[in-house]
């Protein structure tokens, strides 16, 4: 799934680094790129309607273990890699990027514009230079932006029209745009307010913003990018089979909270996932993913979506991703202490509290983020695997081979997402948030506490 990082970084990077974590908890086979919003606009229903899932009479070939002809091995070993490299050659660009910008002392030039612009409300301002700086850095980006989906498209995952992917990218531009304008404007009136402690207290109003905006993102930002009809309207039979684990789980995850997503519209690629808080909280199951398994393997993927509700996974994550970022906030406003008064004479920016100084932040908050993808993806490859134990306990019996079931829903899931059969060690370590399918096949195939006399980790025996 193609996803746009920048608008990360560009709506103060951490916040909506937050809000990403909450719209990806699917199980994207191909988990090298970072987590960020879905880049797909909604289409019509026709296609969402024609959805069917696979034919559970249909014999499934016996799994022994993630396996490709190697035909798909070699296509998924090229696509793999060619995300990798894509995805350090981006981080690159666009550190190059910003100080590039930071030389060419355009910042500070959007700073003079918004503060010539007749007005000394500080809000005002805001409203003039946000938006330049957020649209300048994304233009200059587009051209990364577009090589992903252009990966997507010769490798035959994306179905989506460059017009279609364009207007998304506006639509994500527009996101970036207005909640990065917001942050931005309390960022500096807490930085002028308390220079030496605004990085603590900045953190603390990220919280509130950040839980509303997970709240709300399913009702205002899902729909903007994908159609979303409930289940139990699409498909009857496959939302009765995710009863049945609701009903093992004690989950109270009514049929209205279950959706299926149009992905098709867009992409070949299979996915479901979590999103919301509180009332807002559902299970998305794409359209794709119904076309492709047998309720029985939608039921063990539904599993293991619920796994994340039960086990409260995403307001786990979103404290340990706040603890984490109050440490990055703290060594950025280290770093800033430091670069600001030795950068002035090139970059023009005379102390922290200038809209200028953006950039500088910027600049270091990426390098930070940067680096801490490997703890923020290993934390997440823990919880992937929790939820993994989940689905396959809760499904546990449901048919007669439950194992086999979960191990060819995880191979059919790589050979459509062009999943990687054999990432190296630092590869998984920096750049998967999920544990590799490998991994995830050999597990599913071998968990069987109950032939042991074993308890169940997670869902009790009944």
């Amino acid at each position: 799934m193609h996803r746009n990082r920048r608008i990360v970084l560009l709506a103060l990077t951490l916040l909506i680094g937050i809000l990403a974590v909450s719209i990806v908890w699917g199980d994207n086979a191909q988990t090298a790129e970072p987590t960020t919003a879905p880049s797909s606009g909604a289409s019509s229903a026709q296609t969402h309607l024609s959805s069917t899932p696979a034919e559970a009479s249909k014999p499934a070939p016996k799994v022994e273990g993630y396996a490709l002809t190697p035909e798909q091995r070699d296509k998924a070993i090229a696509y793999s890699k060619a995300n990798y490299r894509l995805y350090f050659i981006d981080a690159v660009y666009g550190l190059a990027l910003l100080y590039f910008l930071m030389r060419l002392q355009w910042p500070v030039k959007f700073a003079q514009w918004a503060a010539g612009s007749g007005t000394r409300r500080r809000f005002l301002q805001v409203i003039i230079f946000a938006p330049l700086f957020i649209a300048t850095i994304q233009v200059m980006s587009l051209p990364v932006d577009y090589y992903g989906e252009h990966l997507q498209k010769i490798f035959g995952l994306s179905v989506q029209s460059l017009g279609s992917w364009f207007v998304d990218w506006l639509k994500g531009l527009a996101i970036g745009v207005v909640i990065g304008t917001l942050l931005i404007w309390i960022l500096y009136g807490v930085i002028r307010r308390s220079p030496t402690r605004w990085w603590f207290y900045f953190w603390l109003t990220t919280i509130p913003i950040t839980v509303f905006l997970i709240f709300l993102q399913p009702y205002v930002i899902e729909p903007l990018f994908y159609k979303f009809t409930p289940l139990q309207t699409t498909q009857p039979q496959v939302a009765e089979k995710l009863q049945q684990v609701v009903q093992r789980a004690d989950l109270n995850i009514p049929e209205s909270r279950m959706f299926e997503m149009n992905a098709s519209s867009k992409t070949k690629g299979l996915n479901a996932y979590v999103s919301g808080l509180g009332s807002s909280k559902r299970v998305v199951v794409w359209d794709n993913t119904i076309q492709k398994m047998t309720p029985d393997e939608i039921a063990f993927v539904f599993g293991h979506e619920s796994g994340h509700y039960v086990l409260n996974h995403i307001p786990k994550m979103i404290g340990m991703f706040l603890l984490i970022f109050l440490i990055l906030f703290y060594l950025g406003y280290r770093l800033l202490n430091w670069a600001v008064p030795r950068w002035q004479s090139w970059s023009g920016v005379n102390s922290l509290g200038e809209w200028g100084s953006l950039t500088i932040i910027f600049f270091f908050l990426s390098i930070l983020v940067f680096f801490s993808s490997p703890l923020i993806n290993g934390i997440s490859r823990h919880y992937e695997h929790q939820a993994d134990v989940y689905g396959l306990e809760v499904t546990h019996g449901m048919a007669p081979d439950s194992p086999q079931v979960a191990a060819h829903a995880f191979q059919i899931l790589g050979e459509v997402d062009l999943a990687d059969p054999s990432p190296n060690s630092f590869i998984k370590f920096w750049l998967y948030s999920h544990p590799p399918l490998t991994e995830r096949v050999d597990f599913a195939l071998q968990y069987n506490p109950w032939q042991a006399g074993k308890s169940p980790e997670f869902v009790p025996v009944k």
